[in-house]
């Protein structure tokens, strides 16, 4: 189904949409924050830019890659919340730490 044509009306396609704009939309704003990283040598940024890469690029590209190859549904689940600890932790680093 995935490689096939999406259908607009069917819920799984409507939830790839939804995630591919949201990984986009995130790697928009990953791109602004490690752009200032760049310009600032900010480290805070350079955090920031992969805590919130990771929480919307990192997540979806981590659940179709997981979907694609075949693994069930707890696989599934378990790779994305991993990826959403980690880039819930580099963004905690971020505010607090760096």
């Amino acid at each position: 189904m995935l490689l096939g044509v999406l259908q607009l009306t069917d819920p799984f396609s409507v939830g790839v949409i939804a995630g591919g704009v949201t990984a986009i939309g995130g790697l928009f704003v990953a791109a602004l924050a490690y752009r200032g990283y760049r310009r600032n040598g900010s480290t805070k940024m350079r955090a920031l830019a992969i805590g919130i890469g990771l929480l919307t690029t990192g997540v979806f590209l981590a659940a179709v890659t997981t979907a694609v190859i075949g693994a069930g549904n707890g696989v599934v689940l378990l790779v994305r919340g991993l990826v959403t600890v980690i880039g819930l932790c580099t963004v905690l680093y971020a505010i607090l730490i760096a």
